[in-house]
């Protein structure tokens, strides 16, 4: 069977996996990716760990995933947010002289969509979108049996689009989708509450103390506790996400939505103000034909996503 290695870098933490054609991980290890330093010392981490995992391994193909803007043609990473100091870094050809087999790059998006659709709740499907629903919002086309990246791989930047004149800022622009329905957006939803919030804020008050700051995950665990300020809170982000996917469902007309991150852990919490809004806004016949379902790769899907990266080469 064919090995291959993914490489997931995020902005808080990166992996190496060594996996098969069937998405499976064989070994991996992940350390944090210390932005502070720069990517010299995480790109070092990287070529030590690829060193290590292909001693008496034959490797077929490397595969980077990485959230954008790159070139993946160039097979540059040119300044994520999430990565600062990684400008116009050529990974790609740092990683070439290392190794005699190809290597790939690609948005974390697309090798997300990719993942899900091989591997998880996107299999047997010809038109799916995967949405990341993280730090950010981003997504991930299948359109006609194929990942659909666009002229130069900007296709999918959902989070820019705007969903409201104001609001929560996202993407650089007040009232996006990505604004509202990002880790960062339940907390901008929540904020904007809190300081007028009812006692049902109590718990959440007594969390964040005098100085620390709310957070996504206070608000998830909360919500999923059945905390009434924080549930509401998620049912106001369902509200304006569902206000974004029928955008999507009339576009694209696809057979499946998948989210990730926020979308697994929250589940029908933020699926059910969604699938309410679909119904208000988007086309019936096409609604009716799309099915919601949350990530079923779950914490796994970095992992696989890197290595569906390296797939390419089949």
């Amino acid at each position: 069977m064919p090995n291959y290695i993914g490489v997931d870098i995020g902005g808080t933490k990166t992996a190496v996996i060594l996996g098969n054609d069937r998405g499976q991980t064989l070994k991996r290890n992940q350390f944090p990716t210390e932005t502070h330093s720069g990517p010299e010392s995480c790109i070092e981490k990287i070529i030590k760990n690829i060193h290590d995992f292909t001693q008496n391994t034959k490797i077929e193909a490397i595969g980077i995933s990485c959230g954008g803007p790159l070139d993946p043609v160039a097979g540059r990473i040119q300044s994520p947010p999430n990565l600062p100091g990684w400008d116009e870094i050529p990974v790609v050809q740092i990683l070439k002289k290392q190794v005699t087999c190809p290597v790939y790059l690609m948005n974390d998006a697309n090798a997300g969509a990719l993942a899900e659709w091989k591997f998880g709740a996107g299999q047997n499907t010809r038109h799916m979108i995967f949405l990341t629903f993280g730090t950010g919002l981003g997504a991930g086309l299948i359109l006609n049996g194929r990942l659909y990246s666009g002229t130069n791989d900007l296709a999918g930047e959902v989070g820019h689009i705007r969903i409201t004149a104001t609001g929560p800022e996202g993407y650089g622009k007040a009232g996006s989708f990505e604004g509202y329905c990002s880790g960062p957006g339940l907390v901008r939803l929540a904020e904007r509450r809190f300081p007028i919030a009812p006692k049902s804020s109590e718990p959440l008050r007594k969390m964040t103390g005098a100085h620390s700051p709310i957070t996504a995950k206070m608000i998830t665990d909360l919500a999923l506790a059945g905390d009434p300020f924080c549930v509401s809170v998620v049912d106001e982000c369902g509200h304006y996400f569902g206000r974004g996917l029928a955008i999507l469902i009339d576009l694209f007309n696809p057979e499946c939505i998948v989210v990730g991150s926020m979308g697994v852990r929250l589940g029908e919490l933020l699926f059910r103000p969604a699938r309410k809004e679909i119904e208000r806004e988007a086309l019936s016949l096409s609604a009716r034909n799309c099915r919601l379902v949350p990530a079923q790769l779950g914490e796994r899907i970095g992992d696989v996503a890197a290595l569906c990266v390296a797939l390419q080469a089949e």
